[in-house]
């Protein structure tokens, strides 16, 4: 279908352009947003007829979004949201959330005008463009998080994604890993332990001599009871 632009469209072309696009796009997008007329002898006439007020019209338009741009690029809004350990969201973000947003903030701004072609599904610092005028784009951050709090962590630079098991496991190898270097005694306490170990093993056995020393001298207690007995059994015979 060929459409006449009666405003600029990002990659099709300025006021007054007359270019063929799809019939689907055409009725879904073009027409009804008042972005273009059917390229129709009629409608050309029309056109040439409301040009100048049409450019007029459009200059006003872009003058008032350079004004917001000013205001609003490079701008940071937080949209608190429940969210799993992961960061996962228990629904999502859509254009229309980050539009009410905007408003609350003071910004007026259309949810049509938000460029996000998919919704935000995760916590997280998200670059949204705002297309504020056809000539006039823009970018904020959209700060999701599942509290104030952690929105600050965030915008500091944290990365709140990562779950809090993981944190947990690495800090559990952590604590394991200085546990087993604090396990290794120092080289000092090693060599004295060594040192003991070997005085130990090159030691006399004193008690082993002792005891062969007592078994040696008792056959010669033996002996020495002995001879008295021979001797009283003598003096019997003789008497």
């Amino acid at each position: 279908m060929q459409v006449i632009l009666i405003e600029r469209v990002a990659k099709l072309g300025q006021i007054g352009d007359v270019v063929r696009v799809r019939s689907g796009f055409a009725r879904n997008f073009l027409l009804p947003q008042g972005k273009a007329l059917r390229a129709t002898k009629e409608n050309k006439e029309k056109f040439e007829a409301m040009k100048a007020e049409l450019v007029a019209k459009n200059a006003e338009k872009k003058s008032g979004a350079d004004a917001l741009a000013q205001k609003l690029n490079g701008q940071s809004f937080v949209l608190v949201r429940q969210a799993g350990e992961t960061g996962q969201l228990y629904g999502s973000v859509s254009t229309r959330d980050i539009a009410q947003t905007l408003s609350q903030a003071g910004f007026n701004v259309d949810r049509q005008q938000i460029v996000l072609n998919t919704p935000i599904k995760g916590i997280g610092l998200h670059t949204v463009p705002v297309e504020l005028h056809p000539e006039v784009e823009v970018k904020i951050t959209v700060n999701v998080a599942r509290s104030e709090e952690e929105a600050k962590r965030q915008a500091a630079g944290e990365d709140l994604t990562v779950s809090r098991s993981e944190q947990e496991e690495e800090q559990a190898q952590a604590k394991a890993s200085a546990e087993k270097f604090f396990e290794k005694a120092p080289e000092g306490e090693t060599a004295e332990a060594a040192s003991d170990e070997s005085e130990q093993a090159n030691a006399k056995p004193v008690k082993a001599k002792a005891t062969r020393g007592q078994k040696k001298a008792e056959p010669a207690t033996e002996q020495a009871d002995a001879k008295p007995a021979k001797k009283g059994k003598k003096e019997s015979s003789e008497g």
